[in-house]
């Protein structure tokens, strides 16, 4: 199962998980995006696995489906002069 590795995770203690996914890492130009959600411990959807795998209309899907189950998500990015001032790696920590 793809969310195995998240599910062993989960304790007494350990109620929710953030998953996190950055997005303009690779680009010579412009800024890094970088998106966070929490899910419900039982949810799961085909759809919601690698983005990268999926076409444009299924990410379009997926990204609904997230807002309609997600325990709460959001967006964050760093512009160029961030990048530049702390380098690539940790503008995109920060903007997760």
């Amino acid at each position: 199962m793809p969310l195995d590795y998240e599910q062993s995770l989960y304790s007494d203690k350990v109620q929710l998980i953030v998953g996190t996914d950055e997005a303009g890492r690779g680009c010579l130009l412009g800024p890094v995006f970088a998106g966070a959600v929490i899910l419900p411990k039982d949810f799961t959807h085909p759809l919601i696995n690698d983005s990268k795998q999926l076409s444009e209309k299924q990410r379009e899907e997926a990204y609904k489906i997230i807002v309609e189950n997600a325990i709460t998500w959001g967006v964050a990015s760093c512009s160029v002069e961030e990048i530049d001032e702390m380098n690539i790696l940790n503008a995109s920590r920060l903007a997760m």
